[in-house]
């Protein structure tokens, strides 16, 4: 009778094949029926949901006052005006364009900032609390400041977007590299990898998922700090944007352009963290074996 026992060589080779069977099973790509029920169903059913429940405010008479709560059609054809006239596209792009520009000069900033303050203990003792006091600070508290100081220019605007987006930025990479093991940091001196060098493949590689999560948050107060900049100091040089337009529709008391604006203020917002943040989260994930494709 032949033997049907295994050594250990062989239930190792086996279980790793499994193991490889299983991961390949894993990483293949969802079907399309699936990905539209779990992604793309979820959100259109909550927008049909809202749209039904503001609607039917409206034919119930629990609001008849439209210039309280204007009908989704009547906001629907404020934006198809703004889009016939040409003019929509140019409220999105001036304040994008500010928005994504003074995000940038924030992560040049914020992120120097970050690795020192997380690595030399004198400077976390003298700025971390700092930090961490402006992070709280309401973003609309340095327009008037920044108005003084730069007048009503785009420098100005950039400020505020700065003044908002750093102290995130960096604490998020302070807490990231908080979060380092000691032993990443340990095998890259072994390997040669010190200093700037240790940095820039051990260090920030390690912090990456704080890092993401502070620069998805800068994004967030750069963007509010930007809208409440458009808001308060307006100025015909500088362009209508988002915030301009929903101050200007404030002033003409058109609810249906106030609802015109908060409702590109909030689309931009999502575009944006579908886009950028979300793909760049999914890859930090996946790559660290904590999210299956899929």
């Amino acid at each position: 009778m032949a033997s049907t026992e295994t050594t250990p060589a062989q239930d190792a080779g086996s279980i790793e094949a499994g193991l490889d069977a299983l991961e390949t099973a894993a990483t293949g790509r969802a079907p399309l029926r699936q990905t539209l029920l779990n992604k793309v169903l979820p959100p259109v059913t909550a927008i049909v949901v809202v749209l039904a429940i503001w609607q039917g405010l409206i034919s119930l008479k629990v609001v008849d006052d439209p210039t309280r709560l204007p009908s989704p059609a009547a906001v629907w054809h404020v934006v198809r005006r703004s889009w016939l006239e040409g003019t929509l596209l140019g409220y999105i792009w001036t304040s994008v364009s500010r928005g994504l520009l003074g995000f940038c000069f924030a992560l040049l900033i914020g992120t120097p900032l970050g690795l020192v303050v997380a690595r030399v203990r004198f400077v976390r003792a003298a700025i971390g609390p700092i930090l961490s006091g402006l992070q709280s600070l309401p973003s609309v508290a340095w327009v008037p400041p920044a108005v003084i100081w730069l007048g009503l220019n785009n420098s100005m605007m950039y400020a505020v977007i700065l003044l908002g987006a750093v102290p995130s930025i960096a604490n998020g990479l302070v807490s990231g590299v908080d979060q380092v093991p000691p032993l990443f940091l340990r095998a890259g001196r072994t390997m040669g990898a010190t200093g700037l060098k240790g940095t820039w493949h051990v260090t920030l590689p390690a912090a990456l998922p704080g890092y993401v999560a502070g620069m998805k948050q800068g994004w967030a107060f750069s963007w509010r700090s930007l809208m409440a900049a458009e808001i308060i100091a307006s100025f015909p040089d500088l362009g209508v944007g988002l915030g301009q337009l929903l101050e200007n529709a404030r002033t003409a008391s058109d609810m249906a352009m106030v609802f015109e604006a908060i409702l590109l203020i909030l689309f931009v917002g999502i575009a944006i963290d579908l886009l950028i943040f979300s793909p760049l989260e999914r890859w930090v994930l996946r790559s660290r074996g904590l999210l299956v494709k899929g």
